[in-house]
């Protein structure tokens, strides 16, 4: 089927592409709150994260689909929905990623000291409760954000919003650039012509 559009906006869909990073991606694990859910998918969109990985295992994938409220970022990611912590874990070690969580473990290092330039996953867990035990003994370690206000915690969205912007800050200082492969990215422009069309 042949997609039509103005040239500027495959040109714009192109130049995004191109910054994608296919050595990033998101993990949120029993995530709710539909502003939350939106702010996330928000935040991964404007520092170039492309896949977002979501365990569900609280509420339905039908019932997530219903909640977020992400402004349309949505339709620009690609989101895989996994029904539990194992299966998630081996798609992310079949990519090669290391997996790092927001845990404020006895281990735990500052965000400022995780080297954010190596494939790596981020793992954020849901507004009550966090990750499960199951997921954080499956990271190869926890990080936390520094902070010295009398609460010790973020809201999720904001918590994945620093960290996304860290990453990026990183990438960008050492000038990482990774990229998808020419497949890939025909794949991934192919889905947004699709969204473009609806």
């Amino acid at each position: 089927m042949e997609y039509k559009m103005r040239p500027e906006r495959k040109e714009k869909m192109e130049e995004v592409l191109h910054k994608r990073q296919p050595d990033l991606v998101l993990v949120m694990e029993n995530i709710e709150d539909p502003h939350n859910i939106g702010a996330v998918l928000r935040t991964a969109d404007s520092v170039g994260v492309q896949e977002i990985f979501v365990i569900n295992t609280l509420i339905g994938v039908h019932e997530f689909r219903k909640k977020r409220s992400s402004g349309s970022a949505d339709k620009w990611l690609s989101i895989t929905h996994f029904d539990s912590v194992e299966k998630c874990v081996a798609a992310l070690r079949q990519k090669g990623l290391q997996i790092w969580a927001t845990h404020l473990g006895a281990e735990a290092i500052s965000l400022y000291s995780l080297d954010l330039c190596q494939p790596i996953a981020l793992v954020f867990g849901r507004e009550r409760g966090g990750l499960s035990q199951e997921m954080l003994q499956q990271c190869d370690g926890n990080f936390i954000i520094p902070q010295v206000g009398m609460i010790q915690s973020l809201n999720v969205s904001v918590a994945c919003a620093v960290s996304l912007y860290e990453a990026y800050r990183q990438r960008a200082q050492t000038g990482l650039q990774t990229k998808y492969s020419e497949d890939g990215k025909a794949l991934i422009l192919k889905e947004w012509c699709k969204q473009y069309d609806k």
